[in-house]
């Protein structure tokens, strides 16, 4: 069975899936295709084709689904791994450290830190709970709010911080299992930039 979307958190591994030829070859494998198949489709030479295939199965990025016999040879079937890879933000950017953190809450720097730590987190946990045969338990809030001034934000966020701090003191259980919770805001993608002018 396919995983819907798999981390990719070894430096090689990414190098292989990025080369262009590559890239070609998962994006066709989302279906089960063999050598002969994938060479007809992207106009590649079947043994240029044979190369890369052993490298992305042998990193683990495609696997073997069937292997048939026909006239005296035999075909075998390759299907990606994943629907869609994800790179680590460590393998890129390296272990992120306390000092290197911006704490201010309305820093975009911290933002994207924090959301780099949940691709990694996540990513890995669930590659470790699928191994085990298990679901990964989460769960995600998403909303769009207007706001009419720049103050708005601000003021949204202390209201949410209360309200969050309500919230942990009335679940938060010793002994528990804890989970990170993570509320952020952005300006919505396609949303037009507005200049402020300040007086």
């Amino acid at each position: 069975m396919t995983t819907p979307l798999a981390l990719l958190d070894d430096a090689d591994r990414v190098r292989l899936a990025l080369s262009p030829i590559r890239r070609q070859l998962l994006e066709a494998l989302r279906e089960p295709g063999s050598a002969a198949s994938l060479s007809v489709a992207l106009g590649i030479p079947r043994q240029k084709l044979g190369y890369h295939l052993r490298e992305l199965e042998a990193a683990g990025l495609v696997r073997l689904v069937e292997a048939r016999k026909r006239r005296g040879f035999t075909e075998r079937l390759l299907q990606a791994s994943a629907d869609a890879y994800m790179v680590d933000p460590e393998v890129v950017s390296g272990p992120s450290t306390a000092a290197a953190w911006t704490q201010d809450r309305y820093a975009a720097d911290h933002l994207t830190r924090t959301a780099a730590e949940i691709v990694r987190d996540v990513g890995r946990m669930r590659g470790a709970a699928e191994a085990e045969g298990r679901r990964l338990l989460t769960f995600t809030l998403d909303a769009e709010v207007a706001f009419a001034a720049p103050g708005d934000l601000e003021r949204f966020a202390d209201r949410l911080a209360a309200a969050l701090a309500d919230l942990v003191t009335e679940f938060d259980t010793p002994g528990g299992r804890p989970f990170r919770l993570v509320a952020g805001a952005h300006p919505a993608a396609g949303a037009r930039l507005r200049k402020t002018t300040r007086q």
